[in-house]
């Protein structure tokens, strides 16, 4: 259903504005489904998938849940697929997605009431400042994988396969 990112760069290649901080890696369908059941995702919820390389996070969103969607990533190749998923999938008008750099105070998502993350632990280190001061209390923020450290521990962590997810909820 999605092309892998040797496909993508091999049939579509287009030079991100800088180069990514994290290699893409799809998240398994098991975990992306435990992540918006985490965050309580509703139809009444704008999710934001920061990184969202293929799109799958802000189309299971919108399809299995009914949310409205926004996924964020730097690398115009993965856009480009996360568009013709969500076209595919039937929900494109639920979903945008934007080529941007999520560290890029230009680029905004203090409209979420969700925010999902698949980054490296240094990187959730970076954005969790953004993430405490821009969006509103009671946003839910759930993290593939990787904590904010000692600092903001996790409302909840669940253990989904090989995988652990977090929850965090903005006071």
């Amino acid at each position: 259903m999605y092309a892998g990112r040797t496909e993508l760069w091999s049939a579509n290649f287009q030079d991100p504005a800088r180069k990514p901080d994290v290699m893409f890696l799809a998240t398994d369908p098991l975990v992306v489904n435990a992540m918006l059941t985490l965050g309580k995702v509703t139809k009444n919820d704008v999710v934001y998938d920061l990184g969202c390389g293929d799109g799958r996070i802000p189309i299971a969103a919108a399809k299995t849940f009914g949310a409205r969607a926004v996924g964020i990533d730097i690398d115009p190749a993965l856009i480009t697929a996360a568009n013709d998923a969500a076209k595919a999938a039937g929900v494109s008008d639920k979903v945008s997605f934007k080529v941007g750099d999520i560290f890029d105070p230009a680029v905004t998502f203090n409209d979420a009431t969700v925010v999902t993350l698949f980054l490296l632990p240094e990187l959730n280190l970076r954005l969790q400042p953004r993430l405490m001061r821009e969006l509103k209390p009671g946003t839910r923020v759930v993290s593939n994988s990787f904590d904010m450290g000692p600092a903001w521990p996790p409302d909840k962590a669940e253990q989904v396969g090989n995988f652990a997810i977090y929850l965090w909820t903005i006071k």
